[in-house]
């Protein structure tokens, strides 16, 4: 069921209130872009033959304080990685959708957000190289599966969340 609000406010909730809901269910969205684009990226490698990458599961590893080795290949911490970050992003996700940013602009916010959120956790903490250092269509791939995640957590978000806090201030003037 959606979340519905009359005005600004639920049942007497504020806003902080409305928002802390709206983040709740963006996480159930954001689960299922994780799992949209692990089938994607699983699909993608069948077909091209490109090996997983084990550098989130890697970046994790770092920041929980241990040391992983280049060839360490720690699955369940990538896909620990790719949840987590998942269901953050599907929080953010909730929060957009209640604040009134919709569908193909939440879209594509979500996937440049996803792609800076990856690269400043894998290249802060060393695990990954900078996009600009990687072979030829390595950046394509990537930005298609966090497309596939934000379209996909996008679907789930904008059924369980209404824009209700949508504003109209501000449209007339800066």
């Amino acid at each position: 069921m959606p979340l519905v609000i009359s005005g600004s406010t639920a049942g007497g909730r504020g806003r902080p209130a409305v928002l802390a809901a709206a983040a709740a269910r963006g996480l159930l969205g954001g689960l299922a872009g994780a799992a949209a684009m692990t089938a994607s990226q699983r699909l993608e490698r069948a077909v091209t033959g490109r090996p997983a990458s084990h550098v989130p599961g890697r970046t994790l590893l770092l920041l929980a304080g241990r040391s992983p080795g280049e060839d360490d290949r720690p699955g369940g911490a990538t896909l620990a990685m790719v949840v987590a970050t998942s269901a953050a992003l599907g929080a953010v996700r909730g929060v957009w959708r209640a604040s009134g940013l919709l569908r193909v602009r939440a879209d594509v916010a979500q996937t440049l957000l996803r792609i800076i959120v990856d690269q400043t956790l894998e290249n802060a903490t060393g695990a990954g190289a900078p996009p600009r250092t990687w072979r030829s269509g390595e950046g394509f791939v990537e930005v298609v599966h966090a497309a596939v995640a934000a379209v996909a957590t996008g679907a789930v978000v904008e059924r369980l969340v209404e824009p209700v806090l949508e504003s109209r201030r501000g449209t007339t003037s800066h």
